[in-house]
């Protein structure tokens, strides 16, 4: 996982890693510590090695505008507190603003534009100046820090436009990013361009990671914390980085092409092992006969699961018939009510533990235990049937079960899973309610626990073959 930011992704890694699922994090951490193994390059050393780089430009004095990454993201607030950290050291350095970016280009231009504009308004000098480019003296930053290189080139652009003008002073503001990605409009080629004064390489290391996993799944040994090499790249170096990025490119490709031939002739020596016609048309035999095993068996499933679906809650089909269902379209002008085992009128509340019985087995049909956790499960979806919130975890904790537990359960005994019985019982208790009420489908909806009518609409087609406003027809 390489999550977004902090909170977005943190309950769904704690759950997996509950459930020992292993866990790898990269780049980003989140909120919390439940991970089996951490890889990221030191993004507080990045942003403080910048900073003490930018400050040396600098000459110890200056004015910096900083654009930050993603609002909430770990490389984000460690670049950050490192970069501050470094440049609070130096008194004459100021940083004029740092304004939130999300480490695209179009965000980092359209923040920088507007700080641009808001000084225009504060600043009666620039009601002297008609373009961007004559507004440098005005502007006076000395060096922009992007918190990665798409961030800083489009600040440069912001400020100086489609080509470099100067200040007063005769120098262009300093524009310095992090990535130093390799290859043409990377980060390092842009620093041997001179488009940008520094970057700082950002080391991905698939490879790394993809090791990792194999070392977890197979038992052997790994580091809990793994912190990436990386390096400052500057004009000094950007030549020599990009020859070392070079050759290792130019080695993959190498190792490729042997593979490829590799595989080629091995594939060969297969095919020639395979023209026996004897050997394929054994093959290709039993290939016919587990194929047919497995439709046969696929249809029997298919078959099992609708017979199940159709019998849940004992609604047989969209078509009722008139001595057990409310509707009949044989006899449209008195719709029949649904009554129970005494001849008494069911309500909405007694049509669904009517079917919620005849979904589940009743006392001594699976051994003891069973007619109270019947009765429980039952008691849960009624109560709470026209919560829109109500979700398997939560009727799993009413349960006092665990989300797996309350699922096999009620898989084993019915077949169908707790959320499809939700559904099903809110659907009929909302066909019952359109009979026996006024109410309009929107309320019914609402009433049966769906939070959208359209969504109530469709799954009512989908179980009964009509739409909700057929039933009163």
């Amino acid at each position: 996982m390489a999550p977004n930011q902090l909170q977005s992704v943190s309950p769904a890694i704690d759950r997996a890693y509950d459930r020992g699922i292993p866990v790898i994090v990269f780049e980003r951490k989140t909120d919390s510590q439940k991970y089996t193994s951490f890889v990221s390059a030191d993004n507080y050393e990045m942003g403080r090695v910048m900073g003490e780089y930018i400050a040396s430009c600098l000459g110890g004095a200056g004015r910096v505008l900083e654009v930050m990454g993603l609002k909430g993201s770990s490389p984000a607030d460690e670049r950050h507190r490192g970069f501050r950290e470094a440049i609070d050291r130096y008194p004459q350095i100021s940083v004029v603003a740092t304004l939130q970016g999300d480490w695209t280009e179009e965000t980092a231009y359209e923040a920088v534009r507007q700080y641009i504009d808001e000084l225009r308004l504060m600043t009666d000098e620039y009601n002297e100046y008609s373009s961007i480019n004559n507004h440098q003296s005005s502007i006076n930053i000395d060096c922009v820090f992007g918190h990665n290189d798409r961030t800083a080139m489009r600040a440069r652009k912001a400020l100086l436009g489609t080509t470099p003008s100067e200040d007063a002073k005769g120098t262009t503001p300093l524009f310095c990013g992090i990535d130093g990605l390799p290859g043409e409009n990377g980060g390092i080629c842009q620093v041997r361009d001179s488009l940008l004064n520094a970057s700082y390489i950002y080391p991905t290391r698939g490879d790394l990671l993809l090791q990792l996993a194999l070392d977890i799944l197979e038992g052997r040994p790994y580091e809990k914390e793994v912190m990436l090499t990386s390096a400052l790249v500057t004009p000094e170096n950007a030549n020599v980085l990009l020859l070392e990025s070079d050759e290792v490119m130019r080695r993959s490709q190498k190792l490729e092409r042997l593979q490829t031939k590799a595989d080629s002739y091995l594939q060969r020596i297969n095919q020639q092992r395979l023209l026996n016609a004897l050997a394929l048309g054994v093959i290709v035999l039993l290939l016919v006969a587990i194929a047919l095993f497995y439709l046969y068996h696929l249809s029997k499933v298919n078959m099992q699961r609708e017979r199940v679906v159709q019998n849940l809650w004992n609604m047989e089909s969209p078509t009722p018939d008139p001595t057990t269902h409310p509707y009949s379209p044989s006899q449209p002008s008195s719709p029949l009510p649904l009554k129970g085992e005494s001849g008494h009128l069911l309500t909405a509340e007694g049509i669904a533990t009517s079917r919620i019985h005849s979904t589940l087995p009743h006392e001594g049909e699976r051994g003891e235990g069973l007619p109270t956790f019947i009765t429980r499960f039952r008691e849960v979806v009624e109560k709470r049937m026209a919560d829109s919130e109500l979700s398997v975890e939560d009727i799993a904790a009413d349960m006092n079960l665990s989300r797996v537990q309350l699922y096999r359960k009620v898989k084993a005994l019915s077949g169908s899973s707790p959320v499809e019985l939700l559904r099903t019982a809110r659907l009929n208790r909302g066909y019952q309610l359109l009979l026996t009420t006024d109410k309009t489908v929107s309320e019914v909806a609402y009433a049966v626990g769906f939070s959208a009518p359209a969504y109530f609409t469709k799954c009512f087609k989908d179980e009964f073959g009509m739409v909700p406003g057929d039933v009163r027809k």
